[in-house]
């Protein structure tokens, strides 16, 4: 997380037990709140697979009163969405959300393709035929500047004003210490790049972090040729395939255009929950075990 440091004030806290590490917290401070880390993607606490449920209560009921004693009233914490879990048979948090009276703030959902059961609509089917007429192709790369420079900033910025989350100079510091797990897809229109995307990549997961094409990306197809190329020849030993989300508003309303595309796919959605904690509820972790 040291490549946006600067735009953090660092609150990370580690839990041990008797001199052993027990879990872990990303975390960022913002005035008198605590963050489960803002700079990343997904939150929450990091802990061994193999963690007992005693321990991983005791960890968060740590956590929270130490905020506490340190002054901060609130801790936020992003879901980590349930694809990502290795803990998929230990994960008693959304119990001790419960247990804290953590109030659900906001919920996102993510278009996932779960690969076993890919499907894709007529519409999907029609831009895939396109791209094949059109002789497009797709090529992966090491280097993200041609995608960043003529194809994702000009259109964040002519669309919403805005630019990239991470810039050229970061995501190629990513990908220098990630190689294995961010990857550049670009797509071809005679030998001029017309879209691409590029994905974050975990041992069952390919997500898109970035998606972009040319104004002519429904004439050619290309966002469509190159999404199915991805599915039936990159990435078709996943378990899942996630397009990421179509929210706006924090959560309060779907890009219906957006999402239409995505479960043209096979996606459907899984669901991202945000909660709100009070740090002085670790009072409510007490006697649980009867």
């Amino acid at each position: 997380m040291d490549y946006h440091s600067d735009r953090f004030v660092d609150c990370s806290l580690m839990v041990y037990k008797n001199d052993k590490l027990l879990a872990l917290l990303p975390a960022n401070k913002v005035n008198n709140e605590v963050y489960s880390h803002q700079g990343l993607s997904y939150g929450g606490l990091i802990y061994a697979k193999n963690l007992k449920s005693e321990d991983v209560i005791e960890a968060f009921k740590a956590i929270l009163k130490y905020l506490n004693e340190k002054g901060i009233s609130i801790i936020r914490i992003k879901e980590l969405p349930s694809i990502y879990l290795h803990n998929a048979t230990n994960n008693p948090l959304v119990y001790l959300y419960f247990k804290t009276n953590a109030e659900l703030v906001r919920t996102d959902m993510h278009s996932v393709v779960d690969l076993n059961f890919k499907s894709y609509s007529s519409s999907r089917k029609e831009g895939l035929k396109r791209g094949q007429k059109h002789n497009l192709n797709v090529e992966e790369s090491d280097s993200f500047d041609l995608f960043w420079n003529h194809i994702l900033i000009p259109n964040l910025k002519s669309k919403h004003g805005v630019e990239p989350v991470h810039s050229l100079k970061e995501i190629t510091l990513l990908k220098s210490r990630f190689p294995k797990n961010i990857r550049q897809f670009n797509v071809y229109f005679n030998d001029k790049i017309v879209g691409g995307t590029t994905i974050f990549e975990t041992d069952n997961v390919a997500h898109c972090q970035y998606i972009s094409g040319n104004a002519d990306k429904n004439e050619l197809g290309s966002l469509d040729f190159l999404h199915i190329y991805l599915l039936e020849n990159v990435f078709s030993n996943k378990l899942y395939f996630s397009f990421g989300t179509s929210n706006v508003e924090a959560g309060q309303k779907i890009n219906q255009g957006l999402q239409f595309w995505k479960e043209g796919f096979g996606a459907r959605s899984i669901a991202q929950g945000f909660y709100t904690i009070k740090t002085k509820n670790y009072e409510l972790l007490e006697d649980i075990f009867i």
